[in-house]
């Protein structure tokens, strides 16, 4: 068959798979080319061999070639041509990620897989890959060279640069994931055509922005040890693959800081919106949570400050300058953590809000010491202090009403969870 379309040209042959004449296959296994003339055919004939001696699940093998140049995309049609199970995308430019897209947006299998030419990945790894997608336990698996399990043979460059790259990962965008750029991925074909349209790298940087985002979004995300051998004769040019790299890292936390990416839409699509409890309204469990955790690491910092401070402005002095600097990153954290408003629209009036919640706080707990300076006056810092942590547990409950209230609204028009 022969497909057109644009603004990228792509040109598509290929053939049934092997006994299964007009069987829609489970698995599309991608192979992305860039004159790759020397070392196509015995990835194919390989991956081929493999798929019908040891995996009982049908499946098609794409070669999606990036523009080579040499006789890369005359061998593949010929491979094509005469192997059941595979076919060949042309596309007019180059792009690892644009090539991924390009066949994983049009593809009607149910799970669609990325896998290096060279076969750096032992293949045995490829049904732990897909398992848990079939089965539908998870949205996305990705082979980990990192992970626990994992056996790697490569040399201390490459070692020391992915190591690097994924702390970075860790470190600006806080992911969890282990490994970014493992060339062994798979995805539902139903969380593709969700996330596909918010990715916007085409290169190298494209299935690290997919996990970041799937990860954002609340998907699950399998990860498999993989045994890997490095290829001595990639072509990757590093610098630029990691300038590149930076740059995407940076747009991609800039959009997130901002709240730019409707992640929230992905969640709904998906069906990953919070469970909910009988009698209780809509995602509520998971900022209960959410602002717990926020609010222990206030009480903690209150405690602190207020010790700090005392011996220099007294008890009320102490009690409200702590509440005041703690309010502060209450709000921020439960703005952003707890109830999901990120961006600059409308931050000054919710932190206005949360001052004036805050203000509520501090009558209470001040109210606090005025009664107990009545029953106890000869009471000492220790005793303070635990009275002030108990008014503050009981001022919780208001905190936690007072920002849902203020927060609602942002919220409801952003990601209608409310």
């Amino acid at each position: 068959m022969t497909t057109e379309t644009a603004p990228d040209r792509t040109v598509e042959t290929g053939a049934a798979l092997p006994g299964r004449s007009g069987t829609t296959p489970v698995l599309d296994i991608v192979i992305p080319v860039y004159n790759e003339a020397h070392t196509i055919a015995h990835c194919v004939e390989t991956l081929r061999e493999y798929l019908d001696a040891e995996l009982d699940i049908p499946a098609r093998i794409t070669i999606a070639d990036n523009a080579s140049t040499d006789d890369t995309l005359r061998v593949a049609h010929s491979l094509a041509a005469a192997i059941d199970g595979v076919r060949v995308v042309h596309l007019d430019a180059k792009g690892r990620g644009r090539a991924l897209r390009r066949v994983w947006a049009d593809s009607d299998a149910r799970v669609l897989v990325y896998m290096d030419v060279d076969l750096s990945t032992d293949l045995r790894a490829l049904h732990p890959l897909v398992a848990p997608l079939l089965s539908g336990h998870s949205d996305l698996a990705i082979g980990t060279r990192l992970g626990r399990g994992a056996n790697v043979v490569r040399g201390p460059k490459r070692e020391l640069i992915s190591r690097g790259y994924n702390l970075l990962l860790h470190t600006t965008l806080r992911v969890r994931f282990s490994d970014a750029q493992c060339g062994f991925k798979a995805i539902r074909t139903d969380v593709a055509g969700a996330l596909l349209p918010l990715v916007e790298d085409g290169e190298w940087f494209f299935d690290t922005e997919l996990l970041v985002l799937a990860e954002r979004a609340g998907l699950r995300i399998h990860e498999v040890p993989v045994d890997w051998t490095d290829d001595p004769d990639s072509r990757v040019d590093i610098v630029d693959t990691v300038k590149k790299d930076l740059k995407g890292v940076i747009r991609v936390g800039r959009a997130l800081g901002r709240g730019a990416l409707p992640l929230d839409d992905v969640r709904r699509a998906l069906g990953r919106e919070e469970p909910q409890l009988a009698g209780v309204p809509r995602n509520m469990v998971g900022q209960l949570a959410r602002f717990a955790a926020v609010g222990v690491a206030s009480t903690v910092a209150y405690a602190i400050l207020y010790l700090m401070l005392h011996p220099l402005i007294g008890a009320q002095g102490a009690n409200f300058a702590a509440l005041l600097i703690t309010a502060v990153g209450n709000i921020a954290a439960n703005r952003s953590f707890t109830f999901g408003v990120r961006g600059r629209e409308g931050a000054a009036r919710h932190h206005l809000q949360g001052l004036a919640v805050f203000l509520l706080t501090w009558a209470l707990t001040s109210g606090s010491l005025t009664v107990l300076a009545r029953v106890a006056p000869d009471a000492g810092r220790g005793v303070q202090l635990a009275v002030l942590v108990v008014a503050n547990l009981v001022a919780t409950v208001t905190r936690f009403l007072g920002l849902r209230l203020i927060f609602r609204s942002a919220t409801s028009a952003k990601a209608g969870l409310q």
